[in-house]
């Protein structure tokens, strides 16, 4: 807080900030927070000053934040005093990184959290000395880690459009985590949003329910993305260059969610015709019901309604069964009239050097209602 007052001056970053917020852009304007927030702190001071409440709510409306836990005191200071914020960070004692989500990017072992479970194999300084640290760049840009690899990243897997997460939507989970809202009143405007939990089987063949695995069960995913585009920086290599599927869900090739109405008890079909690798590569097809952004409860096992699938050509098809309405309409849905939203995931991944997986995510409104077809 020394660096936020009434006779402070924005540094650069600060008057690069303040210039964007006050753009007549609609767009939201993302900042990740890998260390301290006290540019951020300044500028929403300088704000509070300059600016009418009005104008200076329409200002941090624009923001959303991603911050790697809080490293100095103006985190807490800004979501004290603007509530409003977006934002997104780990909440826990001071200097506990240890507790944050982030660390499940690969620090399993540095901080034993979850050490067994996710694989490890590709954080190792061996896995980047053959992967990353290669070429004219990557022998150059990317040091050997001291404490863990990438601990900042999360932040931008957040915002990668890989048909995956939705960046308003942190409770839907993506590379970046899972993350709800601390306060879910809607007395108060607050924008708080922290660590949630994910239940996956690790490599142990046990079930972990952790905000950790929120990020580590995508770890296979996120590292052969790394090491596919490394080599899109070696020219010389470019027979060894993957690149990600194209994938269509009936006929939509989007990457936002494809959104299904269904009533409660009916069976809907998704079709992948379309779907494409760029390389000529193998697909293979993956289809899961992603139970935990269905619930505010750490630990979903019963209490999301299960759907039935039943896929088909190697999952090029699947057939899903709605559950019946004492289930899918039982007054306990976020829908006004009670019933869930159900989050369907596909996985498609190809056979390169590299793998490398592109998402949709199928979100099911389930109603009561007999719904036209």
């Amino acid at each position: 807080m020394k660096a936020v007052g009434g006779n402070v001056t924005l540094s650069d970053g600060g008057k690069l900030l303040l210039e964007r917020l006050q753009s007549q852009s609609e767009t939201p304007l993302w900042v990740l927070a890998w260390g301290g927030t006290n540019v951020l702190a300044q500028v929403l001071y300088k704000i509070h000053q300059n600016y009418s409440s009005e104008d200076a709510a329409a200002m941090r409306s624009k923001l959303r934040v991603y911050a790697i836990s809080d490293q100095d005191d103006t985190g807490p200071w800004i979501r004290r005093n603007y509530p409003d914020i977006f934002y997104i960070s780990s909440t826990h004692g001071w200097n506990q990184y240890g507790m944050a989500t982030w660390i499940a990017i690969s620090g399993e072992t540095y901080y034993n959290k979850d050490e067994g479970v996710p694989n490890s194999t590709t954080v190792t300084h061996e896995w980047l000395r053959d992967n990353i640290q290669i070429g004219p760049y990557g022998s150059v840009a990317y040091p050997d880690f001291k404490f863990i690899m990438e601990g900042d990243t999360p932040t931008f897997l957040y915002l990668i459009q890989n048909g995956l997460g939705d960046s308003e939507n942190p409770g839907y989970g993506s590379w970046g985590g899972r993350y709800t809202k601390v306060d879910p009143s809607t007395a108060v405007d607050y924008n708080h949003y922290s660590d949630a939990a994910d239940r996956v089987v690790g490599c142990n063949n046990k079930t972990f329910s952790s905000n950790y695995a929120t990020i580590w069960r995508w770890r296979d995913a996120y590292q052969n993305d790394f090491a596919a585009r490394m080599q899109w920086t070696l020219p010389a290599n470019s027979s060894m260059a993957n690149h990600h599927p194209v994938v269509s869900v009936n006929g939509s090739k989007e990457l936002a969610a494809f959104k299904v109405t269904a009533a409660a008890g009916s069976t809907i079909n998704l079709d992948t015709a379309g779907t494409y690798d760029p390389d000529g590569d193998k697909l293979s097809y993956n289809w899961f019901q992603y139970e935990e952004p269905g619930s505010d409860d750490w630990n979903v096992a019963g209490q999301v309604p299960a759907l039935n699938l039943t896929t088909v050509q190697n999952g090029q098809q699947v057939q899903v069964k709605i559950p019946a309405s004492e289930d899918s309409c039982n007054g306990k849905g976020d829908n006004p009239s009670g019933c869930w939203l159900l989050h369907l995931v596909l996985e498609v991944k190809d056979n390169g050097i590299h793998p490398l997986t592109t998402y949709r995510r199928v979100l099911i409104q389930t109603t009561n209602q007999t719904i036209s077809t």
